[in-house]
């Protein structure tokens, strides 16, 4: 690895003017695209557009980003999920509200640095330009997306919330425009859909009216928390006493301490995920009777504990079997969609992975008892098959039921997990302990679909001007990947017109 490092000595540090990005006015641009989707990929496709001359118009389900607190706070303290706005939904995407990290391994799809100097030259902290995992913070995030939508409109685009899309308008193979919940139909010369993984609606969509999408794998299985203490203590070498860690004795010029495991478990790859140092889990559902918990950080990362999802890998055929052996629930999902009575083979769907994620959300929330309230076990415990007779504190506010998660979680997600956890003790002496909690379920790590595009236009391969773009369509895995996928497209699109 090539570095280039500039040293002061005794002289007075020159600092280098930073390059700041003008965008054009597309007020009087005579083609216009519909974004669906005011995440990242749909932010940065925006902005890209405009600088091409092109104007965006976004459609977004949920709320702006302040006014999507109050669903959340409702969410948190009285258990009651707004479909459309909610963690997953909303001005900014599932990142707004789940932690704002910024690291990436996509250096080769895009320019990361030009999406880190957007960020900045919206409000964000120059220290992103240099950490090695840069990260914003939820507590940060929302005058940063309000600044780029404010960008977008001055400039002549517009963003239009809650406006659910409902249907795609199509003519002889070519998408024309959409239509929204409330009976709104919106055209344009084309259309990049940036829904993100949760929308689920998106993809029955698609399946209904036979456009092509496939399965994806992802991964899926629990958030762990421990005292931020006991993570400071392993990491940074601090003294421990009878299994409890002193108070303050991390360094204070020292960061909350973070990690990153993985194993592989009879073959399958177990990982942590989403690691919160200093952070809080959150819960993430998007319908109601479905539970879903995921994890985020403020910027300073100094709340008590640390959290990270813990998963493993869940392939068509892991799908496939288990849906087999809840053959009529999974007929019921079938029914539901309007598809005839001949049951579609799961090994054939390409919706299975979805259905797989759908079921072991609804299970946790049953166990948690309802109300978003998590079953959960302690670390100890779950490796052991006991029941703990309590649980410790914890960040997750809606609160926790003591359960057995061996009857949560499919037989094989349990049993990785359980033999990953023992693993990961062996590498961090202190990590195996009954201080920690495990949680259920963590399930929304990415889109359970993919859908395809041509790898050159970036086209729907079957519809003409329809533009799959970021995590939701499988070409992203988090806020930078995501944006640079944005632009990738914005690019395809002024390829054509430009």
């Amino acid at each position: 690895m090539n570095k280039t490092i500039r040293v002061y000595v005794d002289e007075p540090f020159i600092e280098r003017p930073r390059h700041i990005i003008q965008f054009p006015s597309v007020h009087h641009a005579t083609k216009k695209v519909i974004i669906i989707g005011a995440g990242p990929a749909g932010l940065f496709a925006a902005l890209s557009l405009i600088e091409k001359g092109i104007q965006p118009i976004i459609l977004e389900r949920g709320k702006a980003v302040r006014e999507r607190r109050r669903d959340l706070a409702r969410l948190n303290k009285e258990g009651i999920v707004n479909t459309d706005s909610n963690y997953c939904f909303g001005e900014g995407g599932a990142g707004t509200y789940s932690d704002g990290k910024l690291y990436t391994r996509s250096t080769k799809r895009g320019d990361v640095n030009r999406i880190l100097q957007l960020f900045v030259q919206f409000g964000a902290d120059e220290k992103i330009l240099y950490q090695a995992h840069p990260h914003i913070g939820t507590n940060k995030l929302p005058h940063i997306i309000t600044a780029m939508r404010q960008q977008i409109i001055d400039a002549g685009g517009a963003c239009y919330f809650e406006q659910r899309v409902v249907d795609f308008l199509i003519e002889h193979n070519q998408i024309k425009g959409v239509l929204t919940a409330n009976n709104a139909v919106w055209k344009a010369d084309a259309v990049i859909l940036a829904t993100g993984h949760s929308a689920r609606d998106i993809f029955h969509l698609f399946f209904q009216k036979k456009i092509g999408i496939e399965a994806k794998p992802f991964a899926l299985g629990v958030r762990v928390e421990h005292p931020q203490a006991l993570i400071d203590a392993i990491q940074y070498h601090c003294p421990i006493s009878n299994g409890h860690v002193a108070e303050s004795n991390r360094d204070l010029h020292l960061p909350p301490a973070a990690y990153s495991l993985v194993e592989q478990v009879n073959g399958r790859g177990v990982f942590s995920f989403c690691m919160c140092p200093g952070g809080i889990i959150a819960p993430a559902a998007t319908s109601p009777n479905e539970l879903v918990v995921n994890g985020w950080s403020p910027s300073k990362r100094n709340n008590p504990f640390a959290n990270s999802g813990m998963v493993v890998q869940v392939g068509l055929k892991d799908a496939a079997h288990w849906l087999l052996q809840h053959e009529n629930w999974y007929r019921e999902q079938q029914v539901a969609l309007s598809i005839p009575s001949k049951v579609i083979p799961p090994e054939q769907h390409p919706l299975a992975l979805l259905y797989f994620q759908q079921w072991a959300e609804q299970l946790a929330f049953t166990a948690g008892g309802g109300h978003f309230v998590a079953p959960a076990q302690r670390l100890i415990d779950f490796t052991n098959n006991k029941m703990s007779s309590s649980l410790p504190d914890c960040s997750y506010i809606p609160g926790l039921q003591s359960v057995d998660l061996k009857g949560v979680l499919p037989d094989f997600i349990h049993q990785s997990l359980q033999q990953g956890f023992k693993n990961f003790g062996k590498k961090m002496k202190g990590y195996l302990t009954n201080e920690a909690v495990v949680v259920a379920t963590e399930s929304r790590t990415s889109s359970p679909v993919r859908i395809p595009r041509n790898s050159h236009t970036l086209q729907h391969p079957q519809i003409q001007y329809l533009y799959p773009c970021g995590e939701g369509a499988g070409y992203a895995g988090g806020i930078v990947s995501a944006a640079i996928d944005g632009e990738l497209v914005a690019a395809a699109i002024a390829q054509r017109y430009v």
